[in-house]
């Protein structure tokens, strides 16, 4: 660890669920509403791999 990494600003996450949005313009959450709408996308598309791994494997040990 670095003596100056305490020195750095903490960078805030794009988004945290339940946060203030008050203070963010329509441009700000246009961008988060991107940005949640492709997590959306990345975490179906993770489950339906993981469903079609299941069925896979169901379907060998029926």
């Amino acid at each position: 660890m670095n003596l100056f990494d305490d020195d750095r600003p903490k960078k805030q996450p794009p988004h945290e669920i339940g946060c203030d949005l008050s203070l963010l313009s329509a441009d700000e959450l246009s961008a988060r509403i991107i940005l949640l709408t492709e997590e959306i996308e990345r975490l179906d598309a993770e489950r339906a791999r993981k469903s079609a791994s299941r069925s896979a494997a169901e379907s060998i040990f029926r």
